[in-house]
Protein backbone atom coordinates (compact mmCIF):
# COMPACT_ATOMS: atom_id res chain seq x y z
CA UNK A 1 0.00 0.00 0.00
CA UNK A 2 2.83 2.43 0.85
CA UNK A 3 4.44 2.26 -2.56
CA UNK A 4 1.20 2.78 -4.28
CA UNK A 5 0.39 6.04 -2.49
CA UNK A 6 4.05 6.57 -3.55
CA UNK A 7 3.37 6.10 -7.14
CA UNK A 8 0.31 8.68 -6.93
CA UNK A 9 2.09 10.94 -5.18
CA UNK A 10 4.81 10.62 -7.67
CA UNK A 11 2.31 11.18 -10.45
CA UNK A 12 0.92 14.45 -9.08
CA UNK A 13 4.18 15.55 -8.80
CA UNK A 14 5.17 14.66 -12.50
CA UNK A 15 2.28 16.20 -13.79
CA UNK A 16 3.12 18.83 -12.20
CA UNK A 17 6.58 19.53 -13.41
CA UNK A 18 5.29 18.78 -16.55
CA UNK A 19 2.74 21.74 -16.68
CA UNK A 20 -0.01 19.77 -17.22
CA UNK A 21 -1.36 20.56 -13.56
CA UNK A 22 -0.81 23.80 -11.83
CA UNK A 23 -1.61 24.74 -7.68
CA UNK A 24 -3.61 22.73 -6.56
CA UNK A 25 -5.96 21.48 -9.20
CA UNK A 26 -6.22 18.28 -10.33
CA UNK A 27 -6.06 14.35 -8.77
CA UNK A 28 -4.77 11.12 -9.43
CA UNK A 29 -6.23 7.56 -7.86
CA UNK A 30 -5.34 3.83 -8.76
CA UNK A 31 -7.83 1.09 -7.94
CA UNK A 32 -6.69 -0.87 -4.73
CA UNK A 33 -9.45 -3.45 -5.25
CA UNK A 34 -13.56 -4.22 -6.63
CA UNK A 35 -14.51 -1.38 -3.87
CA UNK A 36 -11.30 0.72 -2.90
CA UNK A 37 -9.54 3.02 -3.99
CA UNK A 38 -6.38 5.41 -3.37
CA UNK A 39 -7.00 9.28 -4.30
CA UNK A 40 -5.05 12.13 -3.93
CA UNK A 41 -7.27 14.38 -0.99
CA UNK A 42 -7.55 17.41 0.06
CA UNK A 43 -5.96 18.46 3.47
CA UNK A 44 -4.96 20.57 5.94
CA UNK A 45 -1.28 21.08 5.16
CA UNK A 46 -1.04 20.36 1.24
CA UNK A 47 1.28 22.66 -0.65
CA UNK A 48 -0.30 21.99 -3.97
CA UNK A 49 -0.02 19.26 -6.72
CA UNK A 50 4.02 19.98 -7.07
CA UNK A 51 4.21 19.37 -3.43
CA UNK A 52 2.33 16.09 -2.70
CA UNK A 53 3.59 13.99 -0.03
CA UNK A 54 2.12 10.33 0.49
CA UNK A 55 0.42 11.30 3.20
CA UNK A 56 -1.94 13.09 1.02
CA UNK A 57 -2.82 9.96 -0.57
CA UNK A 58 -5.91 8.35 1.02
CA UNK A 59 -7.94 4.83 0.92
CA UNK A 60 -11.63 5.10 0.20
CA UNK A 61 -14.16 3.48 -0.56
CA UNK A 62 -16.27 3.83 -4.55
CA UNK A 63 -18.97 5.73 -1.84
CA UNK A 64 -15.63 8.04 -0.75
CA UNK A 65 -15.61 7.01 2.68
CA UNK A 66 -12.68 6.17 4.53
CA UNK A 67 -10.55 6.99 7.05
CA UNK A 68 -9.92 10.89 5.79
CA UNK A 69 -9.05 12.23 9.34
CA UNK A 70 -8.12 15.41 8.74
CA UNK A 71 -8.19 15.42 4.74
CA UNK A 72 -11.42 15.06 2.59
CA UNK A 73 -11.87 13.92 -1.32
CA UNK A 74 -11.94 16.23 -4.04
CA UNK A 75 -15.24 17.41 -5.35
CA UNK A 76 -14.68 15.63 -8.21
CA UNK A 77 -14.29 12.20 -6.92
CA UNK A 78 -17.29 10.65 -9.30
CA UNK A 79 -14.60 11.62 -11.85
CA UNK A 80 -12.72 8.46 -10.70
CA UNK A 81 -15.04 6.53 -8.55
CA UNK A 82 -17.63 6.13 -11.47
CA UNK A 83 -14.84 4.99 -13.83
CA UNK A 84 -13.94 2.67 -12.09
CA UNK A 85 -17.53 0.95 -11.29
CA UNK A 86 -17.67 1.03 -15.09
CA UNK A 87 -14.61 0.00 -16.82
CA UNK A 88 -12.83 -3.30 -15.30
CA UNK A 89 -10.04 -2.70 -17.43
CA UNK A 90 -8.57 0.61 -15.57
CA UNK A 91 -6.48 0.44 -13.01
CA UNK A 92 -5.95 4.35 -12.41
CA UNK A 93 -7.50 7.52 -13.51
CA UNK A 94 -6.08 11.02 -14.17
CA UNK A 95 -8.34 14.24 -14.06
CA UNK A 96 -6.14 17.31 -15.22
CA UNK A 97 -6.43 20.89 -16.14
CA UNK A 98 -4.02 21.36 -18.79
CA UNK A 99 -3.61 24.28 -20.57
CA UNK A 100 -3.24 23.49 -24.60
CA UNK A 101 -5.89 21.00 -24.17
CA UNK A 102 -8.28 23.23 -22.28
CA UNK A 103 -7.67 26.06 -25.45
CA UNK A 104 -7.77 22.96 -28.06
CA UNK A 105 -11.29 21.85 -26.57
CA UNK A 106 -12.21 26.13 -26.20
CA UNK A 107 -11.46 26.56 -30.01
CA UNK A 108 -12.96 23.29 -30.74
CA UNK A 109 -9.54 22.47 -33.11
CA UNK A 110 -9.27 18.79 -33.73
CA UNK A 111 -6.31 16.34 -32.02
CA UNK A 112 -5.52 14.58 -35.19
CA UNK A 113 -2.66 12.08 -35.64
CA UNK A 114 -0.21 14.75 -37.75
CA UNK A 115 2.89 13.74 -36.41
CA UNK A 116 4.50 9.72 -36.37
CA UNK A 117 7.36 8.56 -35.12
CA UNK A 118 8.23 12.00 -32.88
CA UNK A 119 5.20 10.26 -29.91
CA UNK A 120 3.80 7.02 -31.97
CA UNK A 121 1.08 6.48 -28.50
CA UNK A 122 0.64 9.93 -28.43
CA UNK A 123 0.31 9.44 -32.31
CA UNK A 124 -2.53 6.75 -31.63
CA UNK A 125 -5.02 8.17 -29.09
CA UNK A 126 -5.33 10.59 -31.44
CA UNK A 127 -5.99 8.61 -34.67
CA UNK A 128 -8.35 6.44 -32.62
CA UNK A 129 -10.17 9.30 -31.41
CA UNK A 130 -10.32 11.84 -28.99
CA UNK A 131 -14.06 12.25 -27.19
CA UNK A 132 -14.86 15.15 -25.85
CA UNK A 133 -17.54 15.75 -23.18
CA UNK A 134 -19.63 18.89 -24.15
CA UNK A 135 -20.33 20.68 -20.82
CA UNK A 136 -17.72 22.46 -18.77
CA UNK A 137 -19.59 22.04 -15.62
CA UNK A 138 -17.33 20.66 -11.91
CA UNK A 139 -17.96 16.86 -12.40
CA UNK A 140 -18.92 16.40 -8.08
CA UNK A 141 -22.39 14.07 -9.06
CA UNK A 142 -22.63 10.45 -9.74
CA UNK A 143 -25.06 11.33 -12.44
CA UNK A 144 -22.52 14.01 -14.19
CA UNK A 145 -19.63 11.66 -14.54
CA UNK A 146 -22.19 8.52 -16.12
CA UNK A 147 -22.66 11.75 -18.23
CA UNK A 148 -19.28 12.17 -19.04
CA UNK A 149 -18.66 8.18 -19.35
CA UNK A 150 -20.99 7.84 -22.04
CA UNK A 151 -19.00 10.56 -24.09
CA UNK A 152 -16.35 8.72 -23.31
CA UNK A 153 -17.11 5.31 -24.25
CA UNK A 154 -14.61 2.68 -24.41
CA UNK A 155 -11.71 5.51 -25.32
CA UNK A 156 -8.93 6.13 -22.48
CA UNK A 157 -9.62 9.50 -22.35
CA UNK A 158 -12.13 12.24 -22.60
CA UNK A 159 -11.78 15.69 -23.16
CA UNK A 160 -13.49 18.15 -21.08
CA UNK A 161 -13.96 21.21 -22.54
CA UNK A 162 -13.87 24.36 -20.62
CA UNK A 163 -12.75 22.11 -18.05
CA UNK A 164 -9.91 19.58 -18.31
CA UNK A 165 -9.19 16.19 -19.24
CA UNK A 166 -9.79 12.51 -17.78
CA UNK A 167 -7.01 10.21 -18.79
CA UNK A 168 -7.09 6.54 -17.47
CA UNK A 169 -4.79 3.79 -17.69
CA UNK A 170 -4.15 -0.20 -16.78
CA UNK A 171 -1.77 1.75 -14.21
CA UNK A 172 -0.87 4.69 -12.79
CA UNK A 173 2.11 4.94 -14.78
CA UNK A 174 0.34 4.59 -17.91
CA UNK A 175 -2.28 6.94 -17.56
CA UNK A 176 0.51 9.57 -16.58
CA UNK A 177 2.30 8.77 -19.65
CA UNK A 178 -0.86 9.19 -21.68
CA UNK A 179 -2.31 12.60 -20.14
CA UNK A 180 1.83 14.21 -21.03
CA UNK A 181 1.58 12.67 -24.53
CA UNK A 182 -2.29 14.42 -24.99
CA UNK A 183 -1.13 17.40 -24.14
CA UNK A 184 2.16 17.40 -26.39
CA UNK A 185 -0.57 16.30 -29.11
CA UNK A 186 -2.41 19.27 -27.96
CA UNK A 187 0.49 21.92 -27.95
CA UNK A 188 1.40 21.17 -31.57
CA UNK A 189 -1.97 21.69 -32.51
CA UNK A 190 -2.30 24.87 -31.50
CA UNK A 191 0.90 26.17 -32.70
CA UNK A 192 0.18 24.66 -36.23
CA UNK A 193 -3.03 26.47 -35.94
CA UNK A 194 -1.27 29.54 -34.70
CA UNK A 195 1.47 30.03 -37.82
CA UNK A 196 -2.01 28.71 -40.23
CA UNK A 197 -1.20 25.39 -40.80
CA UNK A 198 -4.17 23.26 -39.14
CA UNK A 199 -4.37 21.91 -42.28
CA UNK A 200 -1.41 19.60 -41.93
CA UNK A 201 -2.58 16.22 -43.79
CA UNK A 202 -2.60 13.45 -40.95
CA UNK A 203 -0.02 10.32 -40.44
CA UNK A 204 -0.12 8.19 -44.01
CA UNK A 205 -1.47 4.93 -44.16
CA UNK A 206 1.82 3.67 -45.60
CA UNK A 207 3.90 5.72 -42.75
CA UNK A 208 0.90 4.00 -39.89
CA UNK A 209 2.20 0.47 -41.39
CA UNK A 210 6.02 1.08 -40.45
CA UNK A 211 5.26 2.80 -36.71
CA UNK A 212 5.41 -0.31 -34.37
CA UNK A 213 4.08 -0.81 -31.10
CA UNK A 214 7.40 -1.11 -28.86
CA UNK A 215 6.06 -2.60 -25.91
CA UNK A 216 5.01 -1.21 -22.45
CA UNK A 217 8.15 -1.73 -21.28
CA UNK A 218 9.79 1.63 -23.61
CA UNK A 219 6.23 3.36 -24.01
CA UNK A 220 5.01 3.31 -20.05
CA UNK A 221 8.16 1.92 -18.25
CA UNK A 222 11.09 3.86 -19.77
CA UNK A 223 8.86 7.17 -19.86
CA UNK A 224 7.99 6.98 -16.64
CA UNK A 225 12.06 6.03 -14.85
CA UNK A 226 13.03 9.11 -17.28
CA UNK A 227 10.08 11.57 -15.61
CA UNK A 228 10.61 10.65 -12.17
CA UNK A 229 14.35 11.23 -12.80
CA UNK A 230 13.72 14.77 -14.00
CA UNK A 231 11.72 15.73 -11.21
CA UNK A 232 13.90 18.01 -7.91
CA UNK A 233 15.07 16.71 -5.10
CA UNK A 234 13.00 17.09 -2.19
Amino acid sequence: MDSLKQTVSDACRVLAERGVVDGILGHVSVRVDAEHLLVRTRGPYEQGLRHTVPDDVRQVDLEGEGELGDWRVPNELPIHTEVLRARPDVGAVVHAHPPALLLCGLAELSLRPVYGAFDIPGMRLAAEGVPVYPRSVLIRRRDLAQEMLAAMGDRPVCLLRGHGVTVTGASVEEAVVRTIALETLARVTLELHRVGAEDVPPVSDADLAELPDLGAGFNTGAQWRALLADLPER
